[in-house]
């Protein structure tokens, strides 16, 4: 058998987002996107567990900078993704008042290239 091939750099940094969406197959991901204008004030759509890697990967691969946050609400009841994305304009805002980030992680991408500086 083959030795098994080191992860590229995209895989490796969302290896930690699959094992969040393992260990919690009922999280969500709320996808938000910003520009040169800004944020929107609510996520463009929720993904399912199975589908933030994949969906996060697809766009990484095409030169888009992403900011994740685990997120869990004041009583500790709830718990989400933030996947925000971007390639032009600053990014994203911190989360909501009221939610307290568990876990986070940035990807900055070269452009053109789909991988880190």
């Amino acid at each position: 058998m083959p030795p098994k091939a080191d992860p590229t750099p995209i895989e490796a940094f969302l290896a930690r987002l699959a094992h969040i969406t393992r260990k919690s197959p009922l999280i969500e991901g709320l996808v938000f996107w910003g520009d040169a204008d800004g944020w929107a004030a609510s996520p463009s759509e929720a993904l399912e567990s199975e589908e933030v890697v994949f969906y996060a990967e697809g766009l990484l691969i095409d030169g888009f900078h992403m900011d994740w946050s685990l997120i869990e609400d004041a009583e500790g009841l709830t718990q989400d993704l933030l996947l925000c994305f971007w390639q032009e304009g600053d990014a994203p805002p911190p989360p909501p008042t009221g939610w307290k980030v568990l876990e986070q992680g940035r990807w900055t991408a070269v452009p053109g290239t789909g991988s880190m500086p």
